[in-house]
């Protein structure tokens, strides 16, 4: 019965001492959070493209942010009080260029949030000319003559120019987080490789093929991947999915399709494909869409596509359309 008895004591000191260990652990959960639980880096993206990249290269240390709402077309939309004042909160900001976020200097010059590191993907690349004017200098009639200075913004077309992107955002996030730093290295390194992949699969895919012209229905945004593969596109709006295409320009375009018997004209998923469709009709040709993959819908995100999904199935419309060998 002693024996019982102390074996019982026993048993009690040892929950009581499990169940103050257990208190003690709470407590400091409560009160000292980030010693039990690493904060995240805020990193805040203006596309999809740049917001992919980064959470391949920060996977679970960070929490991206991208500003352009789901569904919305990024050469016309202009950001809210709320989205500048994620930037207060972030370490990291990544943009593309002032050609395309025009609204980006003017929000860096009154930022108050000194310690924040910006990366412009697009400096340091070299970038492709366009000689337009901008859609707004058209409207208000500002000039009438071709601009020699503007550039191409969609430069993650182009899949070599991806990894110097990626190699931007893995110096700046070892710059933030040094501890971690073979963390970031290493998953940079895995997505480049990725790219690397996909830019391969492009170039030899793309290199028997009975056409060399892209027929956009939209607006300019694959000079990159052409100039990359030795192709040609000819496009209805222009670098600028706001400018307004004129009939001449649809006729020349239908023309053109017909000439060449084009087997496919493309169209976007975020810009009206109104006019695309009665040149299909018009022509024959087949519409399918390419994705510049500058944003999602709400269904994609549901989805979970990718970037390089997006860029697969591009591949395969592409080939479709200029009539690729296997």
């Amino acid at each position: 019965m002693v024996k019982e008895s102390l074996n019982l004591t026993n048993a009690k000191m040892i929950m009581k001492k499990t169940i103050l260990h257990l208190t003690i652990l709470l407590l400091l959960e409560g009160f000292f959070p980030l010693a039990l639980k690493a904060e995240k880096i805020m990193v805040v993206t203006t596309i999809f493209p740049l917001k992919e990249f980064a959470q391949a290269v920060g996977a679970d240390r960070i929490k991206v942010e991208q500003l352009l709402p789901p569904g919305a077309e990024a050469h016309s939309w202009e950001p809210k009080p709320s989205d500048i004042m994620k930037l207060s909160q972030a370490a990291l900001f990544i943009y593309i260029s002032s050609e395309m976020e025009v609204w980006v200097p003017e929000i860096l010059k009154t930022r108050e949030n000194p310690r924040l590191i910006v990366i412009e993907a697009s400096q340091g690349l070299t970038l492709l000319k366009t000689g337009e004017r901008k859609a707004e200098d058209e409207k208000n009639h500002h000039s009438h003559s071709p601009n020699p200075n503007r550039v191409d913004p969609h430069l993650w077309l182009n899949f070599s120019y991806d990894q110097k992107v990626i190699d931007k955002i893995v110096g700046a996030l070892i710059q933030i987080d040094p501890q971690n730093s073979q963390y970031y290295q290493r998953n940079g390194e895995a997505y480049k490789a990725k790219l690397k992949d996909l830019d391969l699969r492009y170039r030899n895919e793309l290199s028997q093929c009975e056409s060399r012209t892209i027929i956009l229905g939209g607006h300019s945004a694959f000079g990159y991947l052409a100039e990359r593969y030795g192709l040609e596109q000819i496009s209805l709006y222009g670098i600028s999915p706001n400018a307004e295409p004129t009939p001449k320009k649809m006729a020349e375009l239908i023309t053109i399709i017909k000439k060449y018997r084009a087997r496919a004209i493309y169209c976007e998923e975020l810009v009206s494909d109104k006019l695309a469709k009665a040149i299909a009709q018009e022509t024959g040709a087949k519409l399918l869409v390419l994705n510049p993959g500058v944003n999602l819908t709400r269904k994609q995100i549901k989805s979970q596509v990718t970037f390089l999904s997006l860029m697969e199935s591009n591949l395969r419309n592409l080939k479709y359309g200029l009539n690729c060998r296997p």
